[in-house]
């Protein structure tokens, strides 16, 4: 049986912020920009193609473990259109893009064929 990783291996969190066109680009930055503003958060690129195992444009947003009780009701109510997929940093991206996904808005199926999964001992 292989071992996961705990709560306590949660190093940090990215939200992904998913958006499908132009306007959807504009409406990412503006909810990036006011997070940025509030939060100690790092924005990353706003990619207009599918980048990894995420099935629409994105940006990424990481912040610390112990800002997550902050930001995440935050995104909630301030993501305007844009679904966002949450994940914990444990070090295992497998179970970090499988079992320790949350999503605002719409759920997608991502393509986690990248990633290995846990094996057996």
């Amino acid at each position: 049986m292989s071992i996961l990783p705990s709560y306590r291996d949660i190093k940090a969190f990215h939200a992904h912020l998913y958006y499908h066109d132009e306007e959807g680009v504009e409406i990412a930055k503006q909810v990036a920009a006011q997070a940025a503003e509030l939060f100690d958060i790092r924005i990353g690129r706003f990619h207009q193609k599918n980048v990894g195992p995420h099935p629409a444009w994105s940006c990424q947003l990481s912040f610390a473990a112990e800002t997550f009780a902050q930001i995440v009701p935050w995104l909630m109510l301030n993501r305007q259109s844009l679904d966002v997929f949450l994940h914990p940093l444990t070090g295992d991206e497998y179970v970090d893009h499988t079992q320790g996904v949350s999503w605002l808005g719409k759920s997608y199926e991502l393509d986690i064929s990248q990633f290995m999964p846990p094996h057996d001992e």
